[in-house]
């Protein structure tokens, strides 16, 4: 079928296509392309290492939690950050002293290869625009994610696409195995956790905090693990009516694919601004440090997400609610297995479920020994030097093969 605008000159078009990306009119989940192509001819990167990241604002958190660690292994090998987006580009300037480039255009990151040195490509997404640096034979490529799950996306078959893939422990490499057909298990390189929470003891003060952090409503029904429409409005109804102190942290993402739930979501945000919820101290909390929101809190009450095992080693109680869609995809695992599951219809007795959690932590051992099974270990210091001597493995390999003697 002929482009339905053949007769418009290509100029033209060009231009229209640039202010609908200005003006934001894109798809959700599409970057706006808004490269600094023009300034990026002749250029080249000075160090190793590319963290690609095509991904719009909205996802920008994912490459958020790993800027830390991009940051020390820069210091051994240099990395530099590509986008494709110029509000994300504008986010992690903000964010990282690494160097951040946005390329719009597939040439000018060709062009920017073939100037460099680029050992080791790294990505925190499944996008499908990896591909555009994916299809470059020249570097090894693995993939980081962007935390550890029992989502069936944390099975992706998209992981065939990376020369390795660092994984967190024994639950991701078994989830893997069992679920993709034919991969080669020398592709998991295990590292642990750098992120993971840092064991801290807490007594339980006379007004507990729960930290109520649901995940997203998902791009499909397989995934759509999110409380926030089902379960949220009772659910904080309940703990605010039991005396406990509720901080809301939704997922950047909430209401991203569905009206409802962005509704839901902004009626939960209206209901902790009532003079009721201000006065127990209860809030919404959106862009503080995962681990300072962490240490803040008595229980996390959260969906099946990267939250409920990024809780582990902290060692305190967790609850997990059931997903109201039939179709979202819950495998059996231990995780799930060692604690407390509340499902919609019980949500209205949330404050009883968590009361009894905070007075009894029956679960506690059961949850401590899922900490090796799902982080590898609860050292974050430890796992950020596993990291950082897979990536010295990964670039040394590659240079082995692609460095002529």
């Amino acid at each position: 079928m002929p482009f339905p605008f053949s007769a418009v000159p290509a100029r033209v078009r060009s231009s229209g296509g640039r202010l609908v990306r200005r003006l934001g009119l894109l798809p959700g989940g599409e970057p706006d392309g808004l490269g600094e192509d023009a300034t990026l001819t002749g250029a080249a990167l000075d160090g190793r290492v590319v963290a690609f990241f095509p991904e719009p604002p909205r996802n920008a958190y994912q490459l958020g939690q790993w800027l830390p660690q991009l940051e020390v292994l820069s210091q051994r090998h240099g990395v530099t950050v590509v986008t494709q987006d110029s509000r994300t580009t504008a986010w992690l300037r903000r964010r990282t002293a690494l160097p951040v480039l946005c390329v719009g255009r597939t040439a000018t990151l060709d062009g920017l290869l073939q100037r460099s040195d680029v050992a080791l490509a790294v990505y925190v997404s499944h996008h499908p625009r990896n591909f555009q640096m994916l299809r470059h034979p020249s570097a090894a490529h693995v993939y980081l994610g962007h935390g550890e799950s029992d989502k069936a996306v944390s099975a992706s078959n998209q992981l065939k696409a990376y020369d390795r893939a660092f994984v967190a422990g024994p639950a991701a490499e078994q989830r893997i195995l069992d679920e993709l057909m034919w991969f080669d298990r020398g592709r998991l390189v295990r590292i642990g956790r750098p992120q993971a929470a840092a064991s801290s003891p807490r007594p339980v003060p006379a007004v507990p905090t729960v930290l109520y952090a649901p995940t997203w409503e998902g791009a499909q029904p397989s995934m759509a693990y999110s409380s926030v429409a089902t379960h949220g409005r009772a659910l904080i109804a309940s703990l605010l009516a039991g005396g406990l102190r509720v901080v809301y942290r939704p997922h950047p993402r909430t209401g991203a694919n569905r009206r409802d739930v962005a509704a839901a979501d902004a009626g939960l945000r209206r209901l902790l601004g009532t003079a009721e919820a201000v006065g127990t101290g209860s809030t919404v909390d959106l862009d503080r440090p995962l681990q300072d929101a962490f240490a803040d809190a008595d229980l996390l009450l959260t969906d099946v997400s990267s939250l409920a095992v990024e809780w582990l080693p902290t060692g305190r109680p967790l609850v997990v609610t059931v997903p109201a869609d039939p179709a979202a995809v819950v495998t059996p695992s231990p995780l799930l297995d060692a604690v407390p599951r509340l499902a919609a219809a019980d949500a209205e007795r949330a404050a009883e479920l968590v009361r009894r959690q905070l007075a009894d932590d029956a679960q506690r051992s059961a949850r401590a020994a899922l900490v090796d099974h799902y982080l590898g270990g609860g050292d974050p210091d430890a796992a950020l030097a596993r990291f950082l001597d897979a990536c010295d493995d990964v670039i040394a390999a590659r240079d082995a093969v692609r460095v002529a003697p």
